[in-house]
């Protein structure tokens, strides 16, 4: 069993991890993108939308969408 390096039962033929390989070589690799409505994002619309009815609360939602990306980036 010390001469035996390839899994294939026949010489020359592929093993598996060869032909996986070969086939995730064409699949599409994930992209790294940030989400369009992440917390900060809905953090800072809900915000904008007590400015006008409580300003104290606006600002601690914008205080929280700042410290929400501080700690994510």
């Amino acid at each position: 069993m010390s001469g035996c390096r390839n899994f294939s039962p026949l010489a020359g033929t592929p093993d598996m991890y060869t032909l996986l390989s070969q086939v995730f070589r064409f699949l599409p690799l994930p992209r790294a993108v940030a989400p369009v409505h992440g917390v900060a994002h809905n953090l800072m619309e809900r915000a904008e939308a007590r400015a006008g009815r409580n300003p104290q609360q606006a600002q601690e939602l914008r205080r929280a969408a700042r410290a929400y990306l501080s700690v994510v980036r």
